[in-house]
């Protein structure tokens, strides 16, 4: 639901204007606009949606499937009508309303009519639920990362300071990741706010301390959830470069050149490099077959690791010259 707020923007200006005046709908092209309020900053969101053009021909299967949709919509009991929508929400685009709007005008009977402009009226109250329903979802995620962020960032807007003065911040930031993380909070709307924050923080250029922080709780995230599951050990045989692995996953970031230094062979290590490497992307394919494509989650934790990828690349060609 959150990944629909921040990749697919609903045109609800559209939808009113389509339910008063189809025709001129169909006639005239409309701008759409959406305005969502996902931290203390407001972050606001445009869409220009044109009006249809003359190659429908080459759409047609698209309109067939828009076409059973609706006919499934108007079909649907009232009492399931709001989990078809939500189950349907991103086909809700300008295409939809184009069509619908198309079967209104033609409609020969004013039954038909009127059937088709109640659910029009239905659809855009129910998606506008489900905007309100996630807009309440995300100040909740945005509540979880300044929890996560107090040790560090303080409880009052004040520059934060990288690194952090008290040594043990970071270890109470990472607590309480890891609490936050086992009681189901860091979800994918959770990860959509960090991100939002971080493209906010990257763009301002002036808080490097929040930058820096908010980097290192995606860090922190990625280590969390990947050093849930171990692959070191398999019918009581370790692979070392599987558990070496793993060790460079839990600790942090700045201890990992000398951790792949000391770990590979050409450090005089039990590991040989192009294995540690092959784990890696080991887990790589793992993330990808076990995450939501183009999800947050994937994205931070495939990240995570060609990271490490990068640091043991780093390494490697330190020892060759």
């Amino acid at each position: 639901k959150e990944r629909f707020i921040h990749e697919k923007l609903f045109v609800l200006h559209g939808l009113s204007l389509l339910h008063r005046h189809p025709l001129e709908f169909i006639v005239h092209h409309f701008v759409a606009y959406i305005s969502l309020r996902c931290s203390e900053t407001r972050r606001n969101f445009c869409i220009c949606a044109a009006a249809a053009d003359s190659s429908q021909a080459s759409e047609s299967s698209s309109g067939e499937e828009i076409d059973r949709l609706i006919d499934k919509l108007r079909s649907t009991d009232s009492q399931l009508l709001p989990q078809i929508v939500a189950e349907n929400v991103l086909a809700f685009d300008s295409k939809f309303w184009l069509r619908l709007a198309t079967r209104t005008d033609l409609c020969k009977s004013e039954d038909d009519e009127v059937d088709l402009e109640e659910l029009a009226s239905n659809i855009m109250q129910l998606v506008e639920r489900i905007v309100q329903k996630t807009e309440e979802k995300i100040e909740t995620s945005t509540d979880v990362l300044m929890a996560i962020l107090e040790p560090v960032a303080g409880s009052k807007n004040e520059e934060i300071v990288w690194p952090p003065r008290d040594p043990d911040a970071l270890q109470r930031v990472r607590k309480e990741l890891m609490h936050r993380e086992s009681s189901g909070y860091l979800d994918d709307g959770f990860l959509a706010e960090v991100n939002a924050q971080l493209r906010q923080a990257k763009k301002d250029a002036d808080k490097p301390g929040l930058l820096a922080l908010l980097q290192k709780v995606l860090q922190l995230y990625a280590a969390t959830f990947l050093a849930k599951t171990s692959y070191a050990k398999r019918d009581g045989v370790v692979d070392e470069a599987e558990e070496l692995l793993e060790n460079i996953i839990s600790a942090d970031s700045e201890a990992w050149d000398s951790m792949i230094r000391s770990g590979v062979d050409l450090g005089g290590g039990p590991v040989k490099s192009v294995d540690l490497r092959k784990m890696a992307k080991k887990r790589i394919e793992r993330i990808l077959l076990r995450t939501e494509g183009g999800s947050y989650k994937q994205r931070i934790l495939v990240e995570y690791l060609k990271e490490i990828e990068r640091s043991v690349d780093m390494v490697v060609a330190a020892f060759s010259s």
